[in-house]
């Protein structure tokens, strides 16, 4: 199964089919568990019945559900248990949690740990029907949200920032009341998480929208050639200063000086970028002639300035000019919501680049990527999607197609296949020995990846080295393929 996201532009929330929407029954009460399942069953809810907690887990793991009801009394696992590992594993999931030992706190435990609803026994028909509706069309709100939200209302100018978390949500509700103004902003957030892409759409829907947005990279540059990046400088300035040069500060004249990794500013910079935001003018370096210039400055670090400033490396007082708001953007690992959405604008995105028929996203790698942890952010998973869609040979992104870091064990695994059976020669031996290929009775006592090691050498052999053949042939991924190959050290025999 793939996941593909509607192109349609509208905002109607269309009627619940409701055998969209798999639900996995969690209850050590077999009866009960069946009476529920039948419930739901007969308006049309397809269900998954396990009968104790570690069932529940199991089948977590192996499937994936829209909707998971839980018992919240249970023998070894319990249905806190079960909620967290729902919340933990399946993207988008709702759970409800049922007993017949319903008290205040554990209800509010439940709904802590993310529950959708709390429910006491007994349950009604209706009552159980009505909670999953709710549930169902909570999921499929977030559905709807995530294609358009990915493509964000143009006059709001945000179109390049993709979410569907709630915290994106408060830091774009952030960015609108902030962007109109002419505040110095500072953006922080770890490496990757999108600062720049923050800092074009505070331009793009400020007043400065129609002047240029510079950007400028302080970690990048020596001290020297910082100062005449911001600053420019005067013909014979210095030794290569062969030309007259206009620094970012009066390129960006009118419009958004962006300043990224500001936190890695030399202290003499800071003091002369302290004096240019106190002054509003510029100097270039060699001239003595002050130019005025109006500039919106915008900065992000990924570092705490506060922190750099207690040991001496940032001025307090440059601090203070550079924040007069904050906006924090958070890591990809906390705002799991937005990483489905991403996934599919980065695979059109890239499909369109290479040229690419990529159709969607297998299910299996979309629980792969909510589940890992992305210490690159967003910029990671961008990297990845994209050599994923570079890899592709069946137009869906498969685990095949996987990066390295999100692969188990169990993707590497290289499945036996029969080669055709050798002819064989008037002295009994076969024609492989003959030219010098493998025989079964010389692979006898040998370890196993030598044993696999010869298999992928004769298959390749087999195919004339057609690696998309071989690796058909072998039931596995070409890229894995392609790992072995190189493990093998077997280029040289291609």
């Amino acid at each position: 199964m793939t996941v593909d996201y509607p192109k349609s532009e509208s905002t109607e929330i269309v009627p619940l089919n409701h055998g969209a929407f798999r639900i996995l029954i969690v209850d050590n009460d077999k009866a009960h568990a069946m009476t529920m399942c039948e419930s739901l069953e007969r308006v049309g809810y397809p269900c998954t019945v396990a009968t104790s907690g570690p069932e529940g887990i199991e089948r977590i793991e192996r499937d994936d559900f829209e909707i998971v009801i839980t018992d919240l009394v249970m023998n070894e696992i319990d249905g806190i248990g079960v909620l967290k590992k729902a919340k933990s594993d399946l993207p988008g999931c709702e759970v409800i949690v049922v007993t017949g030992h319903g008290t205040i706190s554990i209800a509010v435990e439940a709904m802590q740990q993310g529950a959708f609803n709390f429910l006491e026994k007994p349950l009604t028909p209706d009552k159980l029907r009505a909670a999953v509706a709710r549930a169902a069309e909570t999921v499929q709100l977030r559905q709807t949200n995530t294609d358009l939200l990915q493509r964000l209302d143009e006059r709001f100018g945000y179109e390049g920032l993709i979410f569907a978390d709630a915290r994106m949500a408060h830091v774009i509700d952030r960015l609108k009341r902030i962007s109109p103004t002419d505040a110095s902003i500072l953006i922080q957030g770890e490496t990757g998480v999108g600062k720049e892409l923050v800092a074009q759409a505070i331009h793009q829907n400020s007043p400065r929208k129609n002047k240029p947005f510079v950007p400028l990279n302080c970690a990048e540059l020596s001290e020297h050639l910082l100062e005449s990046e911001l600053f420019g400088h005067a013909k014979g300035a210095y030794t290569d200063a062969a030309t007259e040069r206009v620094g970012r500060f009066e390129y960006a004249n009118g419009g958004t000086l962006f300043l990224d990794e500001v936190g890695d500013m030399p202290m003499a910079t800071q003091v002369k970028l302290l004096r240019v935001l106190e002054s509003g003018e510029i100097t270039r370096v060699g001239e003595n002639k002050p130019i005025k210039i109006n500039v919106r400055l915008l900065s992000a670090t990924n570092c705490n300035l506060e922190e750099a400033i207690s040991r001496g490396a940032f001025r307090s007082d440059l601090y203070y000019r550079l924040r007069i708001v904050t906006v924090m953007v958070p890591p990809l690992r906390e705002r799991r919501d937005d990483i489905i959405p991403l996934m599919d604008h980065f695979r059109r995105q890239f499909a369109k680049r290479h040229g690419k028929a990529v159709k969607g996203i297998d299910k299996a790698v979309v629980k792969r990527f909510y589940q890992f942890d992305w210490p690159g952010n967003v910029r990671q998973l961008r990297n990845l999607v994209e050599s994923m869609v570079v890899l592709d040979l069946d137009g869906v992104l498969g685990i095949d197609d996987l990066p390295e870091e999100l692969m188990d064990e169990a993707d590497y695994v290289v499945h036996p296949v029969a080669l055709p059976p050798p002819s064989s020669t008037s002295t009994g031996s076969s024609v492989a020995e003959a030219d010098g290929h493998m025989g079964l009775m010389d692979l006898v006592g040998q370890p196993m990846n030598e044993v696999e090691k010869r298999f992928i050498s004769e298959t390749l052999k087999f195919t004339n080295q057609n690696r998309e053949e071989a690796a058909k042939m072998l039931q596995i991924g070409e890229r894995t393929l392609y790992r072995k190959i190189k493990e093998y050290n077997l280029r040289g025999d291609n």
